[in-house]
């Protein structure tokens, strides 16, 4: 069973719907293996848990607004 893991901030109700559907028809097409047999997770934990290059992304995202 093909498994598809996403790990993000906060995201919208909308914005899920669309990640789990574009996600699994792309997948589908790409591999030929039906739709039916693809699971999405999506993991929200807060920005501050993640850091990259010794930011939190919080702090990084704050710099690009």
């Amino acid at each position: 069973m093909p498994y598809i893991s996403i790990e993000s901030g906060k995201l919208t109700a909308e914005q899920k719907k669309q990640l789990i559907e574009r996600l699994t028809a792309t997948a589908s097409e790409i591999t030929n293996i039906p739709e039916q047999f693809f699971t999405v997770t999506i993991k929200e934990l807060p920005d501050e848990n993640f850091g990259i290059g010794g930011q939190s992304i919080d702090e990084i995202k704050r710099t690009y607004k």
